[in-house]
């Protein structure tokens, strides 16, 4: 069954997430250095069909893109040649680290364990795939995923919306 991976891009590392095959909901599924990041997604796209690629786009609070957009940018082209018949959405990023240290803290994790970042990246990916997953469900607080403007959600595979 396909699934979709949900990717939180950084410098160091590369938190993954993957959709369950009837996406209702997103997993942390690992973090990998940077420069592994498209070998690694090979390996999974081999075991896993993947229908999707959603990848967080930082975004500053005023909506315009952060300075890691560029960084992000590159990696989108450097996926969607390596994936060129993935479709790539990007999908807002702002407060993933947050939420994610929020979630480790109730989930009972332990304060040493929390600084490990490799466990903050995962969980970012999970939470930017989640989000989207709610969104094309309609549990998001949006509803619509029509009606998402570009600041949250766009696809980098298509045109832009009008």
């Amino acid at each position: 069954m396909e699934r979709l991976v949900g990717i939180d891009f950084g410098r160091k590392r590369v938190g993954v997430a993957v959709s369950d095959p009837l996406k209702i909901f997103a997993s942390a599924l690992e973090t990998v250095p940077t420069a592994n990041i498209i070998d690694y997604l090979k390996k999974y796209a081999a075991a896993e069909t993947v229908e999707r690629f959603v990848v967080g786009w930082p975004t500053n609070m005023d909506g315009r893109p952060s300075e890691a957009a560029a960084d992000v940018e590159v990696f989108v082209k450097q996926l969607t040649a390596a994936f060129p018949g993935v479709p790539v959405t990007m999908e807002d990023e702002r407060f993933t680290s947050v939420l994610a240290h929020r979630a480790m803290i109730d989930g009972g994790m332990k304060a040493k364990d929390r600084k490990d970042k490799n466990s903050v990246d995962k969980i970012s990916a999970a939470i930017i795939l989640q989000s989207y997953l709610d969104r094309l469900s309609g549990t998001s607080f949006v509803g619509n995923p029509d009606s998402v403007p570009d600041t949250l959600s766009r696809n980098v595979s298509r045109k832009r919306r009008k």
